[in-house]
């Protein structure tokens, strides 16, 4: 009587086994050199097993985007939503938020092999955009857009803004994936974001 529901419970794990296992993989290999019967290997899975739930080396991928890194994005997007406050300190809290993300989750190692293998798998680089980087940017455009608005934010424009907010992000994150492992310092990514927030409000906000 318990054997049916223990096995369905593990059939139902099987696919956050597998997006586990192809995140190792992916960072450890590359797009490229990863096979799918190392990351079935991995998850204790027939390589058939994996093609069960994802039919190319791209769909699991996705499935690393969606799964793993996308629902720690949206609960960034819900909180900044939500917010009662002005925009100025709603972007002091967001991105060291993102910051702090972004030491947590594998988003380094990600999208080190997105830059690295765009070129031959653009697949790659457009689930990143749409299902990371968009929806992000798109956010802090709208908020960069609403502030100013409302007299908080000096004129100019979004796009350009919220680029100049998260530039610095990306870089650190590259250097923590790219320089770090060989012995250069680490990056502290909150500290940078806070630090950076203030310099960057320091010519946005309109009471400064």
């Amino acid at each position: 009587m318990n054997a049916e529901p223990r096995w369905r419970r593990r059939k139902a794990d099987r696919p956050g086994e597998i997006v586990a296992a192809a995140i190792a993989v992916f960072t450890e290999r590359g797009f490229a050199a990863a096979r799918i019967d190392e990351i079935a290997a991995r998850a204790g899975l027939s390589k058939g097993a994996i093609y069960r739930y994802f039919d190319t080396k791209e769909a699991l991928f996705r499935a690393v985007v969606t799964d793993a890194v996308r629902p720690n994005v949206r609960k960034v997007l819900d909180t900044a939503a939500a917010w009662q406050g002005g925009v100025p300190d709603l972007v002091r809290m967001l991105l060291p938020t993102v910051a702090g993300l972004a030491m947590k989750l594998p988003v380094g190692a990600v999208l080190k092999m997105v830059i690295g293998e765009s070129r031959n798998f653009p697949e790659l680089a457009r689930v990143w955009h749409d299902e990371v980087v968009q929806p992000a940017l798109s956010l802090l455009m709208r908020l960069i857009a609403e502030g100013q608005a409302r007299g908080e934010l000096r004129p100019g424009d979004p796009r350009t803004h919220a680029f100049s907010l998260m530039a610095p992000m990306l870089l650190g994150v590259i250097w923590r994936e790219t320089f770090t492992p060989l012995g250069a310092g680490d990056v502290d990514l909150p500290a940078v974001a806070r630090q950076h927030v203030e310099t960057v409000l320091a010519g946005m906000e309109t009471r400064r």
